[in-house]
């Protein structure tokens, strides 16, 4: 499971974070390898947003290991599904692949069509209430994607 925004410092490694506890929690960590990465270049090696970490840690996400990455054409390879934070980043994953991609590539918040809602907002240029509602939304979709994997999987 890759989980993509523009940078890797919000939304996606808050993604991470978040769908690598609900795992964790269904004991299926040996099951799906989770990542995320940003379909830019801007931050690479740099941990998430200072304000994801605080507003993820009031909530029990420890995100602080983890370090911004770009996609990579392999990626479309390796992973099996591939979740684009807004629709920019979606068309640049399609722009990514390849005769050899195997990844589904689809909008993270297919997962929660409840919300009403097709793209995760980028908080990066606002405050901190754009962060919980990131948080809040990434939880939903999260929520929603385990479930569609273990139907998919059988795992239920």
């Amino acid at each position: 499971m890759l989980f993509v925004c523009m940078g890797n410092i919000c939304r996606s490694p808050t993604a991470e974070g978040v769908f690598a506890r609900k795992v964790q929690e269904a004991a299926l960590t040996d099951r799906i390898h989770i990542d995320s990465a940003g379909t830019h270049a801007y931050h690479i090696g740099n941990p998430p947003d200072p304000r994801t970490r605080q507003v993820a840690l009031r909530r029990g996400y420890d995100l602080s290991r983890l370090r911004a990455r770009k996609v990579e054409p392999v990626d479309l390879e390796r992973f099996d599904h591939v979740l684009a934070m807004d629709a920019d980043n979606l068309a640049g994953l399609e722009r990514l692949m390849t005769a050899g991609s195997r990844a589904r590539v689809a909008l993270f918040m297919d997962f929660a069509p409840s919300y009403g809602v097709s793209d995760v907002p980028d908080p990066y240029y606002g405050g901190e209430s754009g962060f919980e509602r990131v948080l809040d939304m990434v939880e939903i979709a999260a929520e929603g994607l385990l479930q569609s994997i273990r139907r998919e999987k059988g795992w239920l």
